[in-house]
């Protein structure tokens, strides 16, 4: 299952608080995968886009020792997208092999079949969860949208919709009565395009259509840091 050979695009690595999703406010570790196969019009890790940018390569081993290193269990492994990176079920096995829950952030334009297989061939609960963004219409991205990464969803996993207007809310209210999200237990976040919609309005539709179960989300380390700062 190990394999040493595996080399990871890093573009960055740190410990923060987890600002959004199931263990918002809780320590986790950041890893930053680099490349992306998408480029929102809000995204906030731009940088983080060109598969050839600035990066530290590392291998299996050092991840490793730098997650151990830090005291902290729980583990967020980003981008980018990381499910365009090689090795990564080697990385996910290996840390939860070390006592870490791990976390995967991923786009929505990526199938997400194989974190589910890997889940169900070794028994994983809720020591692997998926963070699986719908990309709403501000994204700019929407058609790249894989409708079939909602059967593959599970109870401990989480669908994030960062909407910008009246319009985002009305396609995330559709998506998660289409798939059914809230009545199968998959955790399902609003969360605002920072300072392009108060969350106010998020708060009043919610009301005004009862969407029990779904929650309102802040990103937190938005608030806490400059809104532009890295590695937090």
């Amino acid at each position: 299952m190990k394999n040493n050979t595996d080399t990871y695009k890093v573009a960055e690595k740190f410990v923060s608080i987890n600002g959004e999703s199931r263990l918002a406010g809780e320590l986790a570790v950041f890893i930053r995968l680099l490349g992306c196969n998408l480029n929102c019009s809000y995204c906030d890790t731009a940088w983080a886009i060109p598969g050839d940018g600035p990066c530290e390569l590392m291998n299996l081993d050092e991840i490793i020792e730098y997650v151990e290193g830090t005291g902290v269990k729980n583990v967020t492994i980003t981008g980018g997208e990381p499910l365009l990176q090689p090795g990564l079920e080697n990385l996910i096995l290996e840390l939860i092999s070390g006592n870490h829950k791990v976390e995967i952030e991923t786009n929505g334009a990526i199938s997400i079949k194989g974190l589910r297989e890997i889940a169900d061939n070794y028994s994983l609960t809720s020591q692997l969860s998926v963070t699986l963004d719908y990309k709403c219409q501000t994204s700019g991205m929407e058609e790249f949208m894989l409708p079939e990464n909602y059967d593959y969803l599970r109870k401990y996993d989480t669908v994030k919709f960062v909407v910008g207007d009246r319009t985002d809310l009305e396609r995330a209210k559709e998506i998660i009565e289409r798939y059914r999200l809230v009545e199968r237990e998959i955790a399902v976040y609003l969360s605002p395009v920072f300072g392009s919609i108060a969350s106010a309005e998020i708060v009043e539709y919610m009301i005004e259509h009862k969407m029990n179960g779904v929650r309102n989300q802040l990103q937190q380390h938005k608030f806490i840091w400059d809104p532009n700062k890295r590695g937090v």
